[in-house]
């Protein structure tokens, strides 16, 4: 058992949902990437996802496409986001960190050394939008036999009758994609949202997060019967454009949806 893992457990004993948020790695430089993530994770954040910029980022809408194109500029890599995990362990934090990834860093890496060096930094799950379960053996092989790293699992509204197979072995969470498209619709979303979740958690052993479009907990409390937590991204990217990236700023936004949240109970 992994991180992530333990932190659902915790989660599902307490009774409460999870808050995941996405930072963009080198944005705006990787030391205050380290600095936010370390101001979420004294706020009470659940699990940050943190996105390795790519040129092509196809599942992405225009606030996170910027975001990487900016990271990018900035001169970040794959091997300088390994070196600030590695920091941020050896400095005591213990959040569970997801990269959100395209499959081509990976495969330039090396899919063995990749899966090898996420173990030793302190990784605890990918998410690859760009990568199949049908294309996913060459990673998983990579990533077995330990527990340090796994790989996360996606459905969207018209996975249909291929959610039983993408569930099969899933680990970790699952990210459920609230909406057709690319991220940042603002809450735009399917209109089937609630039968699909529903239909996600029935066949799912593992919690059910929902993606894409979220702003704040009032948008899917609506939906709080049929997931165990929330990621926002877009909105959590813009928010911290605003406010200068200020850890201040992604700590009272932690403390004040997993407020909001709580309060449901």
């Amino acid at each position: 058992m992994n991180r992530i893992e333990e932190k659902m457990q915790e989660l599902t004993a307490r009774g409460e949902k999870a808050l995941i948020t996405y930072v963009t790695a080198g944005l705006p430089d990787l030391t205050r990437t380290g600095e936010l993530i370390r101001a979420q994770e004294a706020a009470g954040i659940d699990v940050i996802e943190l996105g390795i910029p790519f040129s092509d980022p196809i599942a992405d809408g225009p606030v996170i496409q910027n975001a990487s194109f900016q990271s990018i500029q900035n001169g970040t890599t794959l091997r300088k986001v390994f070196v600030l995990m590695e920091e941020l362990r050896a400095g005591g934090c213990e959040v569970p960190i997801v990269f959100m990834m395209y499959y081509n860093t990976i495969l330039h890496y090396g899919v063995q050394a990749f899966a090898d060096k996420c173990a030793a930094a302190g990784v605890d799950g990918l998410i690859v939008p760009d990568l199949p379960l049908e294309e996913q053996g060459e990673l998983q092989e990579a990533l077995a036999g330990r527990e340090e790293t796994i790989l996360l699992q996606l459905v969207s509204p018209v996975s249909g009758e291929r959610i039983p197979k993408i569930l099969g072995q899933a680990r970790g969470y699952v990210y459920c994609v609230s909406a057709m498209g690319v991220t940042g619709q603002g809450g735009n979303f399917h209109k089937n949202i609630k039968n699909y979740l529903e239909s996600v958690r029935a066949q799912s052993k593992i919690p059910v997060m929902m993606g894409f479009g979220i702003r704040t907990a009032a948008d899917i409390e609506p939906l709080r019967e049929s997931i165990d937590g929330a990621i926002v991204g877009s909105y959590f990217i813009q928010l911290l454009e605003k406010n200068d990236f200020r850890p201040e700023t992604a700590a009272e936004y932690v403390r004040g949806f997993k407020a909001d949240m709580a309060a449901w109970k």
